[in-house]
């Protein structure tokens, strides 16, 4: 079995929600294509041999400081309208998976991915409220291509992924389905912001 992630990987065309038989990206930003052909290297290798893969979301859960460190710091601004999806997946709930993967047959590759997409105007300022830190910065998406260049059409561009095979054929389902929940549960605060989508 081979753990993947699915994050910003998916072509930056077409609809915004992404299914295990949809492209990758064949031309992503030069800071990720080495990080990129990896994955896919590794994913072809146990698919090839019969094996499951598994792309998950971004990982969080209490006591996760990845990501979060940067959100307490206002590292992790908006840029432009907040245009792009993040993808996330409950670090219980990604072990959850791996389990049920073990029993199962390949070759085949799962989304394991809440249920709801997070798009950046979204989940970054929720995120933020959950963990009592101040709301995030906001540039311009010129300014902010200034200083991330290419790098930047992961944030702005990125699609989000469907978890519809997984819950099918692996019988597997997120306790929390959205982000604003999973995250209000693992740092502590009521979920808020916007309407699901």
């Amino acid at each position: 079995m081979a753990q993947s992630f699915a994050p910003y990987r998916y072509a930056r065309e077409g609809g915004w929600v992404k299914t295990e038989d949809d492209p990758l990206d064949p031309a992503p930003p030069p800071s990720a294509r080495q990080t990129f052909a990896a994955m896919s290297h590794l994913e072809r290798a146990v698919i090839d041999a019969g094996g499951i893969a598994l792309r998950y979301g971004g990982l969080y859960g209490p006591g996760d400081e990845g990501f979060t460190r940067a959100v307490r710091k206002r590292q992790t601004p908006l840029i432009g309208d907040g245009q792009g999806f993040m993808l996330f997946v409950h670090l219980e709930h990604a072990a959850a998976a791996a389990v049920l993967a073990l029993d199962h047959d390949g070759p085949a590759i799962y989304n394991i991915v809440d249920d709801e997409r997070a798009p950046t105007s979204d989940w970054i300022p929720v995120l933020a409220r959950a963990l009592g830190a101040k709301p995030p910065r906001h540039f311009p998406t010129w300014i902010a291509r200034l200083i991330a260049g290419p790098g930047l059409t992961m944030l702005t561009e990125a699609r989000g992924s469907s978890n519809a095979k997984a819950r099918l054929e692996l019988h597997w389902q997120p306790r929390y389905p959205s982000w604003r929940d999973g995250f209000a549960a693992a740092y502590g605060q009521q979920p808020s912001g916007p309407g699901r989508t």
